[in-house]
């Protein structure tokens, strides 16, 4: 399954000192990865001269600088260093992510860390330090998921660059994925990864579809890949949603653990046949890999981090006259005054629906 995962960078050489709460030796190994990539970055008209690259590739490289100007001009995104140069030693090296849930909860196991504060998930450049993190999780009793992720971001503290992967994908993934990670340089509240996510989720797909329709037409089939990733969106998300819902009143009840990890299998059974049957509603393949390796609460909830929330997040698009810019406005207003923005969305959705439901007796 295709996930938009973003990781975060979060070495700062000042907060080391200070790090009382998360690893030290993790920080070292992603800061390594982190500065070979920076090292071996180059300018991206020195990256256009090299012969290794594909045409497609140099065409997606150019198309870069454009996606950043509509992000900054029409979406209201902030202007950044980043995607200047780009990364051509190699294929960046996978980035695993390792996050992991109590068996009879759905919540994350966190991590702390300088400036970003808590973390859902921790990333590895290296499989083995990724499984061995993993294993060190299940002896604790916890569900244990390792995902992949497409792309990174150092949240605005270094230079990002293009690597090979982005530019060797698709033209509306390369779209989605920088639109979603200026999202996150333009407002990130630390602590709450569902809100932080689920909203570059909305501006990567929302954005990537209005970029396309202004840069090739509105008839084009990237545009029309962008819009139909958009309807998988929404239908996912409320398959998800629904998951969620039944699993929580399952975990909430007075069952022994004994019986909820019974009914908690016969409920990942029932809803893998469930979707196999949404798999025919669905346009694109972005979510055909969903339960292949099986499903625990740690998968579910690195799924949900990204998906769960979209039709709220698009609620609120549609409230603020479908424009991006006047969504992040709204999101920004609404981060100076709350602490739980999902709560705080949900709420002011509602006296949203009151109003209307009284304006109409």
């Amino acid at each position: 399954m295709k996930l938009p995962h973003i990781l975060k960078i979060l070495l700062l050489f000042f907060g080391l000192s200070h790090c009382c709460g998360c690893h030290l030796s993790y920080i070292v190994h992603v800061g390594a990865g982190q500065f070979r990539m920076l090292q071996g970055a180059v300018p991206l008209h020195q990256a256009l001269a090299e012969d290794k690259l594909t045409d497609e590739q140099k065409e997606h490289l150019r198309l870069v600088g454009d996606i950043k100007a509509f992000g900054e001009n029409s979406l209201g995104l902030s202007e950044t260093q980043n995607y200047q140069t780009a990364y051509l030693g190699g294929a960046q090296d996978p980035i695993y992510l390792v996050s992991a849930s109590p068996r009879d909860r759905l919540s994350r196991v966190t991590w702390w860390f300088p400036i970003a504060g808590r973390m859902p998930y921790l990333g590895f450049f290296d499989l083995a330090k990724a499984k061995a993190e993993k294993e060190k999780l299940l002896g604790k009793g916890l569900d244990v998921n390792i995902g992949r992720a497409a792309a990174y971001s150092t949240l605005g503290w270094f230079k990002d660059p293009i690597t090979l992967n982005l530019i060797e994908g698709s033209t509306v993934d390369l779209v989605e994925t920088i639109l979603h990670e200026m999202t996150h340089t333009t407002l990130y509240v630390k602590g709450q990864g569902e809100f932080n996510e689920g909203l570059a989720v909305l501006v990567g797909k929302v954005g990537a579809c209005q970029f396309l329709s202004k840069t090739y037409g509105p008839a084009h089939a990237f545009t029309r890949e962008a819009e139909d990733a958009i309807h998988d969106e929404r239908l996912f998300a409320s398959y998800i949603a629904d998951l969620f819902q039944a699993l929580e009143q399952l975990y909430g009840s007075d069952l022994t653990h004994e019986e909820k990890m019974t009914r908690r299998k016969k409920a990942f059974d029932d809803t893998l046949e469930d979707f196999a049957l949404l798999k025919d509603r669905l346009k694109t393949d972005r979510f055909d890999g969903f339960g292949s390796t099986g499903l625990n609460n740690a998968y579910l909830m690195s799924i949900g981090l990204y998906h769960r929330h979209f039709n709220l997040f698009e609620a609120v698009l549609e409230q603020r006259e479908h424009s991006i810019r006047k969504t992040l406005l709204f999101f920004q207003e609404l981060a100076a005054k709350n602490d739980d923005l999902l709560q705080s969305t949900t709420e002011w959705l509602q006296d949203r629906q009151g109003e209307r439901s009284a304006r109409a007796r």
